[in-house]
């Protein structure tokens, strides 16, 4: 990339995060606000805690967690009882964080499925925990985020995983055709607290923070009932791990911009583009020995290498070969899109199909909403006739009786003739019936857009 455009990048740095809006009473509980008091907005590092104790920071961090809303921690508080529970306690609790003595709660270790298969832990804090994490997570973010690379998307405003596979692609079309892919192997576990911590105190100069942010790091995990010591790691799910996992890795992005490499990262996802398969194997055994040494980070290399871009992933994308590189879903998500759908139409399920449909429309839309980014609608087109069969096996399945699809098929429209042939014999099953001509002209493709099934488009963004 030339000079004149990585200038041009650079003006084009997201500003930090807008002040929050004024709640609705509904929304943030006026006791709670009301208790909260207004402190002189410094801009030094000696007094980030007063912005964090910001009338207006804390109203825009209890609107976002409210808005979020999210499971209990340990003490089993939900998210709508904040407001009164701060309305009641906000006082001492706001000493207790200006004399250093606050002392945050275990957070909730618990496990979700990964979309390519396995399980990622999740460390759940309390809810008054997350709105502190929050208050201060909004100001240190205003003022890092400025200091961070402009190749760093994750968790970042005006940053976005769409703009990292853009910016990517880029690189690919340029003739960068080798990417140097690399995993952290359990990143978010594996974060050494000193390391962290020297990273941190070297932008902040407030004790009462540095003393705060140990704390949240030291508070250890319940799981089972039990509470174990938090020696390692920045557990996933609270407000303030993204912006400290990306201070962390802010030190591998600036020695990549050191060494002149083109790069995107988000969070711990990091793909290097080269020119050539041994330059690729150079940076890797560097970056690699780097990450060790300097952060004491571990590359998965069971999940890193250094391969074409079209044959790895990032972000749940692939990228096409050539000068006009375009994105494609990558097939390990095509692989998961099915196993959901597949999940949603199980023919054994109870449910009736308005309810089958709803849940099915609901996944579908989200999942468009970030794969519609693709440049494939072929692909696209492929999984929309998919998904139609599965409807049309289903209520094929559901009508039970060959006497039952006949009177079916004929209030439909379908002739004597073409009424009988859908009703079947017994001598094919449901899955190849619902792909028969007769089948399909009486679950049209218009009639199952009126039961409310979305149609899978690609997004005209290029």
């Amino acid at each position: 990339m030339d000079e004149k455009r990585q200038k041009n990048r650079r003006k084009a740095t997201s500003e930090a995060n807008a002040k929050g809006e004024a709640l609705s009473s509904e929304e943030r509980g006026d006791e709670a606000v009301m208790v909260i008091r207004k402190d002189e907005n410094l801009a030094s590092t000696e007094h980030i805690l007063e912005e964090v104790l910001d009338k207006e920071n804390l109203k825009q961090a209890l609107k976002r967690v409210l808005k979020n809303k999210g499971a209990p921690g340990i003490d089993n508080m939900k998210v709508e009882n904040l407001p009164t529970y701060l309305a009641a306690n906000w006082q001492s609790i706001r000493d207790s964080l200006k004399n250093g003595t606050y002392q945050p709660k275990a957070v909730k270790r618990v496990e979700i499925p990964k979309p390519g298969g396995g399980k990622r832990q999740l460390g759940i804090p309390s809810v008054v925990d997350r709105f502190i994490q929050q208050a201060l997570q909004q100001v240190l973010q205003r003022h890092w985020n400025d200091t961070f690379s402009e190749f760093s998307y994750g968790f970042r405003p005006g940053k976005s995983q769409h703009q990292a596979v853009k910016q990517a692609q880029e690189y690919v079309s340029s003739g960068l055709n080798i990417v140097v892919d690399i995993d952290l192997e359990k990143f978010f576990d594996r974060v050494n607290h000193d390391v962290l911590m020297s990273r941190i105190a070297k932008r902040v100069e407030d004790k009462r923070i540095l003393k705060l942010i140990r704390a949240y790091l030291n508070a250890g995990i319940m799981e089972n009932g039990l509470i174990s010591p938090s020696v390692e790691g920045v557990p996933q799910g609270g407000p303030l791990s993204p912006l400290l996992s990306n201070l962390m890795l802010d030190e591998l992005d600036k020695e990549l911009e050191a060494r002149k490499l083109h790069f995107v990262r988000y969070a711990d996802d990091c793909n290097i583009y080269v020119a050539s398969q041994r330059a690729g194997e150079r940076v890797m055994q560097s970056i690699t020995k780097f990450l060790a040494k300097k952060l004491r980070l571990k590359v998965n290399e069971a999940k890193s290498a250094v391969g074409k871009p079209q044959e790895r992933k990032f972000l749940g994308f692939s990228l096409t070969y050539g000068k006009t590189a375009r994105r494609k879903i990558a097939p390990t998500s095509i692989k998961t899109f099915k196993e959901k759908v597949k999940v949603l139409t199980r023919r054994k399920r109870g449910d009736n199909l308005k309810r089958i449909i709803e849940e099915l429309s609901t996944y579908m839309r989200g999942w468009l909403n970030y794969f519609g980014f693709c440049q494939t609608p072929s692909v696209l087109l492929s999984l929309q006739k998919w998904v139609r069969r599965k409807i049309r096996c289903i209520i094929w399945k559901r009508w039970k009786r060959s006497s039952t699809r006949f009177e079916r098929l004929r209030k439909m429209g379908l002739s004597v003739l073409h009424a009988r042939e859908g009703a079947g014999n017994g001598s094919r099953g449901p899955w190849r019936m619902s792909a028969s001509p007769p089948i399909q002209a009486a679950l049209s493709n218009a009639y199952l857009r009126s039961l409310g099934l979305p149609d899978l488009r690609c997004a005209t963004e290029a």
